[in-house]
């Protein structure tokens, strides 16, 4: 991997929510990690943490107290997003709009706002977003408000999905959602990407599940699977991406793989 190619640029910015209200399923690793392989590759891209933990932005290496100006700014206070988007120190090309704890009481202000599920949407609206080439919103594990807002403010959804025993449970939970969020709110949402995670080629399970997923799903599920990595739950605590901290890993190689192509299916129109 030397991260000198270009890949092919879309042809409009793509706006991708990677949800799963399933915890654990490796949904911040995969949006930092597809972001800054995307990024090595000539594509400038922002990262969108709606996660209160604020993971995103610590792998990203991006500050995120509770001093700075972030999304729930953006959210609650209208703050226009241009205010809020910092550079990733690791990686040219790579940009953040960090999450900060003053997150967590988001999901209960909404309620009383108006067009609550839509405000994500329209700050992007009044951003210019065509500056970038990707635009992925990393979600909270659940099907909050926030969770709904990154539906509604994006065109796809990417859902990794472990392999691991019930890898499948809750996933029609999301699905009903997401067709709800079609019906109502957004009709242009389509399930575009489906990522195989935490695939351990020593059990019998993991092929059960991913023969499995690739059964429900067909070609939207991409051919490349990530590996259980140590490197890869290692990155962040370093404020890094495992494409910067360990290149040459299993994990980076293989987010590198996923990225790339989802690169090639996206490069004539998603």
């Amino acid at each position: 991997m030397s991260g000198k190619k270009e890949w092919p640029k879309p042809p409009a910015c793509r706006v991708i929510t990677i949800a799963n209200q399933k915890g654990g399923v490796g949904k911040t690793t995969t949006s930092v990690n597809l972001a800054a392989s995307l990024a090595m590759h000539g594509l400038k891209v922002l990262v969108v943490d709606l996660d209160p933990q604020g993971n995103a932005s610590t792998a990203l290496g991006v500050d995120h107290h509770a001093d700075i100006p972030s999304i729930y700014e953006v959210l609650i206070e209208d703050r226009p997003l241009a205010e809020i988007v910092v550079p990733a120190p690791e990686l040219p090309n790579l940009y953040c709009a960090p999450a900060t704890l003053n997150l967590a009481g988001a999901e209960i202000e909404l309620v009383s706002k108006v067009a609550r599920e839509s405000r994500l949407r329209r700050a992007l609206d009044r951003y210019d977003k065509e500056q970038f080439d990707y635009v992925l919103i990393d979600c909270p594990p659940s099907l909050g408000l926030l969770t709904v807002n990154a539906l509604v403010g994006a065109e796809e959804l990417l859902i990794p999905i472990q392999c691991e025993y019930y890898a499948l449970e809750g996933l029609g939970q999301l699905l009903r959602t997401v067709d709800l969020v079609k019906s109502h709110l957004n009709p242009q949402l389509e399930v575009s990407t489906i990522l195989l995670t935490m695939y351990d080629a020593r059990t019998r399970l993991a092929a059960q599940v991913a023969d499995e997923v690739r059964g429900h799903f067909g070609d939207i599920v991409l051919r490349t699977v990530i590996p259980r990595s140590v490197r890869v739950s290692e990155a962040p605590s370093y404020g890094q991406s495992v494409m910067t901290y360990d290149p040459g890993s299993s994990g980076a190689l293989a987010y590198s793989e996923a990225a790339s192509e989802m690169a090639h299916r996206g490069a004539g129109g998603a």
